[in-house]
């Protein structure tokens, strides 16, 4: 029923509508920065391992660190937090609010193909994006588990068991929403980053040649003195950065302020301190370079502190859980997936939601990843490229953005996102680098959703047209039956289509089998706009078609529920009523077959009567009151 993106304008510099509290930005630390927060438990013992790998001198280490630092300032700081974080579509985010808003700023008329392009580019960054919540999870919880071999050689064995045991724990509780996980997560993240920094302090003194580090020339220095040799160490540096997607899709849970202020005055003092540390142990005692953030630590304190890390990467995979259910709601909102089950899980955060399938589908994929390579130093290689690549999207729709949406003068536009995407893109160089060493994996994942995504809107797209062309027109009826009426029952008759112009079949059939006619009848149209929430005041456009007879668009955002009966409700300002015991609402249950139609090919034919056939059902999607629908069934030969 929903539409794809239509061309209304959208506002700019919108801010969310959540008050900050210090329970807030407590919550926002327990879900957003889950997964860069846990990046120093592998980002430099993995740099080290691939400098080690090309030969590179010790002192390598001081360079390594200035990349890690600058990195996490150039992209997180820079590009997220002071920047893509103003650009969010009325408080949400992720690459599909991006999307919407660059289409926003550009006129359809003039720039059709563009738009298209850039459409694509989003169904390319939110297939990225779930393929980066498979790993992620997969990775976190891999990594902490593996520091009890620290303790004792022994545990080697139940690493992969008791990584899956907590894998399949933190899916299940996913059903009590964001907000009761967030506020179990918050304080155990304080604690973390608190940590994180004080073990980091405590060891800047061991050499303090690493306070170089803060130099960005040290940065740039290994990049040029050791070129090529360097580029497998860049593929791990960019696992500092790895959660920077999931805090831009995670706006809408918590709000921009909340964000802002969990990240500048806690979290990334906490990350540059544990790296600086980490560096300078690792220059003064070489021996602990095997892993040196658990080493850190004194031995009295190593066996908490795998525990304290063990729920601390249980919490990383939350912040990219909680995005993939945003950028998911928004996908099928908008017309990419088929419509899912939402199930909004707060009273008082509106972007909070749970999507059963879309928690079934990643913790499968994460299984399987975590039997698969059975480490976290195999799924390293498998872990950049996804994101790298959403990241390089990112950027070039915010290029978009600042230039047509917020009216940005090329040259300042560029001297800002250039660096960055250069930077990026050297990155995902890199990371290519490990293509057949497992990167192959997020790429596969991504070309899955690509496909699915193309198959379900060309799908629906050839649909759609073949049902008009069949189709009788509703203003030809509408005139028929009033010159010929046939029999006239009382109550409302409510038909939901996606195609107001043409007659919904449901109506055929009525008329057909039971040759009757409501006194009232109302052809709904349910379209979704490209903001993420539409005003009371805009939700309801009704038209006369004829006597007895009109036309009526909804207008619902992509972060909304869409609830039908209230929106109808809002119909009584043009002086319809709704009265909800003489309204019937008629759907039209199609079943498509395969095999013998000539609309698409039979393989996309296949996949797309299995997506067409997941969709949730219509009566629970658009909240209509079960006791008032009526389904007449249709099948149709693809």
């Amino acid at each position: 029923m929903a539409d794809p993106i239509d061309d209304s304008v959208i506002e700019d510099h919108a801010h969310s509508s959540q008050k900050i509290s210090a329970a807030l930005v407590l919550a926002c630390l327990g879900v957003v920065y889950g997964d860069i927060g846990t990046s120093p438990l592998y980002a430099l013992r993995e740099s080290l391992v691939h400098a080690h790998e090309q030969g590179l001198p010790e002192t390598a280490v001081i360079g390594i660190v200035s990349l890690l630092f600058w990195t996490v300032v150039l992209i997180v700081t820079v590009k997220y937090v002071i920047l893509i974080l103003r650009a969010d579509n009325n408080g949400e985010g992720g690459t599909l609010s991006l999307v919407a808003k660059a289409q926003g700023a550009l006129d359809a008329r003039r720039f059709p193909r563009r738009r298209l392009l850039l459409m694509l580019l989003g169904i390319v960054g939110v297939s990225l994006f779930f393929g980066d919540s498979m790993i992620t999870p997969a990775i976190s919880v891999l990594s902490a588990v593996e520091g009890l071999t620290l303790i004792h050689p022994s545990f080697q064995q139940y690493v992969v068991p008791l990584t899956l045991l907590i894998v399949f724990a933190l899916f299940w509780v996913q059903r009590g929403g964001t907000d009761r996980i967030a506020k179990l997560f918050g304080p155990v993240m304080l604690v973390w980053f608190s940590v994180m920094a004080i073990l980091g302090i405590g060891h800047i003194a061991d050499d303090a040649r690493i306070l170089h580090a803060l130099n960005p020339f040290r940065a740039a220095w290994f990049i040029e003195h050791y070129g090529f040799a360097a580029l497998p160490v860049l593929g791990s540096v960019f696992l500092a950065v790895t959660g920077a997607e999931a805090l831009y899709a995670d706006m809408g849970h918590f709000g921009r302020s909340a964000i802002r202020i969990a990240w500048t005055v806690l979290v990334f003092p906490a990350l540059a301190l544990s790296y600086l540390g980490q560096g300078a142990m690792v220059l003064a005692h070489p021996e602990t370079v095997a892993n040196p953030f658990f080493l850190m630590a004194p031995d009295w304190f190593r066996l908490p502190l795998v525990l304290l890390a063990t729920v601390a990467t249980v919490i990383a995979s939350q912040a990219v859980i909680s995005g993939a259910f945003s950028v998911a709601a928004q996908a099928v909102q908008l017309g990419l997936l088929p419509r899912l089950e939402i199930q909004h899980t707060s009273d008082t955060q509106r972007g909070q939601i749970y999507m059963p399938r879309v928690n079934f589908v990643l913790l499968v994929g994460v299984v399987a990843l975590i039997l698969t390579f059975g480490s976290s130093e195999g799924l390293a290689n498998a872990y950049g490229i996804a994101v790298t690549g959403d990241m390089v999207i990112t950027s070039i729709l915010a290029i978009v953005v600042f230039r047509w949406a917020w009216g940005w003068r090329w040259p300042l536009v560029l001297g800002i996102m250039l660096p960055v995407l250069a930077v990026e893109l050297i990155f995902f160089s890199a990371n290519i680098l490990k293509f057949a060493d497992g990167g192959y994996i997020p790429i596969a994942f991504a070309v899955v959703a690509i496909a699915m995504m193309l198959v379900w809107t060309d799908g629906m797209r050839k649909l759609q047209g073949r049902i008009h062309s069949e189709s009788v027109q509703t203003d030809m009826l509408a005139q028929k039956l009033a010159e010929k009426p046939p029999t006239r029952v009382e109550g409302t008759a409510v038909f939901l289509t996606a195609d107001p112009s043409v007659v919904p079949p449901a109506l055929i059939h009525n008329l057909k089998h039971n040759r009757v006619l409501h006194e009232r009848n109302f052809i709904v149209r349910v379209e979704s706009a490209n903001t993420p929430r539409v005003e009371d005041a805009d939700r309801v456009r009704i038209e006369d078609v004829a006597p007895g007879f009109w036309k009526a668009s909804l207008r619902f955002g992509y972060m909304e529920q869409p609830n039908v009966p209230r929106a109808l409700a809002e119909a009584k300002r043009f002086g319809h009523k709704f009265d909800i015991m003489s309204t019937s609402y008629f759907l039209n249950r199609r079943s498509l077959r395969t095999g013998k139609g000539v609309m698409m090919p039979r393989w996309q034919g296949r996949i797309f009567a299995g997506l067409y056939r997941s969709s949730a059902e219509p009566t629970d999607f658009y909240r209509l009151p079960s006791n008032r629908v009526v389904e007449l069934g249709q099948q149709m030969n693809v």
